[in-house]
């Protein structure tokens, strides 16, 4: 099993953030590994909406669909895949923190075949990935006025 879970503060109010993260459309500016994503239903979002990705992990392009398992705006995401050898849960939590928000952003999964053995490796690389996202979040958040 890898379990990953970053956390940054970013100066501005809880919804902001919530909102702009929550939002799929936003997630190829804000994740440097996400190039594109389309929403495969219309409606608002919430438990059971799916979002099409598709990223550039480890030299390699994956296409997978994530299922809004859990939603509570403002306060916490959780999408699920099942596709490709990691099948993988995101969680994105967003709590009030000295005047702007402390969001939080998990992942965990479980790697099937070979990518077992690269699980090892996994871990420490997705932490830094994830370190990365959150730092351009903030950075694009913050610089709004």
């Amino acid at each position: 099993m890898v379990s990953v879970q970053t956390d940054i503060h970013i100066d501005r109010p809880r919804a902001e953030v919530a909102d702009f993260a929550a939002n799929p459309d936003n997630a190829p500016r804000w994740y440097v590994n996400i190039h594109s994503s389309q929403r495969l239903d219309g409606g608002r979002l919430g438990p059971g909406s799916k979002v099409a990705f598709t990223a550039k992990f480890l030299s390699r392009e994956l296409n997978y669909t994530y299922e809004f398992v859990e939603y509570v705006p403002g306060e916490k995401l959780v999408m699920r895949t099942d596709q490709g050898p990691f099948p993988m849960q995101t969680t994105y939590t967003w709590t009030d923190d000295a005047g702007g928000t402390r969001m939080t952003l998990g992942n965990s999964g479980r790697p099937s075949g070979f990518s077992r053995l690269a699980g090892l490796v996994m871990e420490p690389m997705m932490r830094r990935e994830n370190r990365k996202d959150l730092q351009r979040l903030k950075a694009i958040l913050e610089a709004r006025t």
